[in-house]
């Protein structure tokens, strides 16, 4: 076409748009789906707005009434429908609609069993894995709320937080929280505040609602972005009842917005209790420890080691004492006895030695060869004798056996008690 047109040679605004319903009309009819909004009737026909459930897409549609009237129940506004479409384009207004043939709403089973295939396919990639959920600081310095717009959910979060700890600072995000824009809404917010180094923590909240009102929180672009997040996030999303996907995927499930602001705010009077207990525990503990040191100290003190000490040294020094003294007298008594011992080994040496018996007037006759002359027939004639007395000695000599001839006498060498000792 843009071969045969020129500045100079242009088609007609008709000729256009007829080309246009000529392409569209080749389509033919398609099966969509869609959440119905802005739904009214006016005479036999009945119009709507089909808007796709994650993305910000939507497209009108026209229907007879015969055609919305067969459907059953009959939609409403806010209803996930399947419909039988041909696309339509007006040449006369230039603009593009939707004939539905066929309506048929999604029911809560078609619903559930959808969820439940989603829910399947993200367990079985572990995004529900406990071991990959991240704990909750104690006490954040600042929390991200996702909720709706002056909804009863923020007020619970941010006033139950504030009378817990009022300390605590929030930084909020109002999105819408269901139809076809929460999806896209709620991620942007959350992609924000994951990116925020000052937010600790993310809170998703929502107050109760319908199972359709609820699907956004079950989108699996919604739950892949939670699991993404490098923030822990808590799910605070209808009632104890309701369950969507994003409670399994958050690092903490919440029941209700105030159990969320129960779990991300520690209680101030309760803190300060328990650092009461705390404090009074450890005086005990400490004091206990401390009592039984000082009985033990107590008992140290009064040993007689450490009560007087000069006393130990003095028992010590008597018994230095005694035990000197008794090697003393033992030592005395050995060196007496053994005295007394010495003494009568001498009386008895003396009393048996030969020179007791020369004291006494004897005397010792000894041959040349010294051996001692018992008797005078044993002496030869001419024979040199000794005669031994107590301090000197005789030398004779025998003229016929019986008379001995004396020479000179001669000192002794050594006493008779020498000799014999």
């Amino acid at each position: 076409m843009t071969s045969k047109t020129s500045p100079e040679s242009p088609l007609p605004i008709r000729t256009v748009l007829q080309m246009v319903g000529g392409w569209i009309g080749k389509l033919g009819t398609v099966w969509v789906e869609g959440q119905i909004t802005d739904l009214s009737a006016r005479g036999g026909t009945v119009f709507m707005t089909l808007r796709d459930p994650v993305a910000n897409v939507s497209a009108r549609v026209t229907a007879p009434r015969g055609v919305y009237e067969a459907a059953v129940p009959r939609p409403a506004d806010g209803a996930r429908v399947v419909v039988h479409v041909k696309p339509d384009f007006w040449v006369n207004r230039g603009s593009f609609a939707f004939t539905a043939l066929e309506i048929r709403p999604i029911g809560v089973g078609e619903l559930l069993a959808r969820l439940e295939r989603l829910r399947q396919l993200l367990a079985a990639e572990g995004l529900f894995n406990a071991d990959r959920k991240r704990r909750l600081p104690f006490l954040p310095g600042t929390v991200g709320l996702i909720c709706g717009r002056d909804s009863a959910a923020e007020r619970d979060v941010l006033e139950n937080s504030r009378r817990r700890w009022p300390a605590v600072r929030f930084k909020v995000e109002e999105v819408a929280v269901q139809g076809p824009y929460a999806v896209g809404e709620v991620t942007e917010a959350l992609r924000k505040f994951d990116a925020d180094p000052e937010v600790e923590v993310i809170v998703i909240a929502r107050g109760g609602g319908s199972l359709e009102d609820l699907l956004p929180f079950s989108d699996e672009t919604l739950v892949r972005s939670v699991a993404a997040c490098r923030t822990p996030v808590v799910s605070a999303i209808g009632h104890e009842q309701d369950s969507p996907l994003l409670d399994l995927v958050a690092d903490v499930r919440a029941s209700t917005p105030t159990d969320a602001a129960k779990k991300v705010v520690p209680d101030v009077g309760e803190q300060l209790t328990l650092v009461r207990q705390l404090r009074d525990r450890g005086r005990r503990v400490l004091g206990g420890w401390l009592d039984r040191e000082m009985s033990w100290l107590t008992s140290a003190r009064s040993r007689p080691s450490l009560a007087d000490p000069v006393r130990g040294l003095e028992r010590g020094a008597e018994q230095v004492d005694a035990l000197r003294d008794r090697a003393r007298r033992s030592l005395s008594g050995s060196l007496d006895r053994a005295e007394d011992s010495l003494s009568h080994l001498r009386a008895r040496l003396v009393a048996l030695s030969p020179a007791a018996t020369l004291e006494r007037g004897y005397a010792i006759v000894q041959d040349p060869s010294g051996e001692v002359v018992r008797l005078a027939k044993n002496v030869a004639p001419g024979s040199v004798l000794t005669i031994r007395f107590t301090d000197d000695r005789l030398t004779v000599r025998t003229e016929d056996g019986t008379s001995p001839t004396t020479t000179k006498p001669r000192k002794p060498r050594k006493k008779a008690s020498d000799e014999t000792g």
